[in-house]
């Protein structure tokens, strides 16, 4: 594996447990950003094995779908998860009204990347 890969795994799972952190302090808004990166750094990590990248979260997204969603690699779930984390995040960072997001959606969202990391996790031990 990568070096830069397993610094994007670590990265997902120190995120995961921010948000476990924040969502236990009342902090829900930014429990479900940390979901979302959790999420999106262990995307990042399937895509940097296979030497892809993107500068943008949209390019992640995409290329995640077509790499591993769309060709079956991976359950087609996970792209839908991160889909859907990325919008939390955006209420949760840009919404006026952060109070949107129940403690029960960021915790299902919570355990949905932690889902997401291990998953990623086993693909890429399975591919080497």
């Amino acid at each position: 594996m990568k070096g830069q890969t397993r610094k994007l795994l670590d990265k997902s799972a120190h995120a995961i447990r921010a948000a476990r952190l924040l969502l236990e302090n009342d902090e829900t808004d930014f429990a479900a950003g940390r979901a979302y990166y959790a999420m999106f750094y262990a995307a990042e990590a399937l895509l940097c094995e296979e030497g892809r990248r993107s500068r943008s979260h949209s390019g992640v997204h995409s290329l995640f779908g077509e790499q591993f969603a769309k060709s079956g690699r991976l359950d087609p779930k996970f792209h839908r998860w991160l889909l859907d984390a990325f919008d939390q995040r955006l209420q949760g960072d840009y919404g006026f009204d952060a109070t949107m997001l129940t403690p029960a959606e960021v915790e299902r969202t919570i355990e949905q990347a932690a889902e997401f990391l291990t998953a990623a996790e086993g693909f890429l031990s399975d591919s080497v």
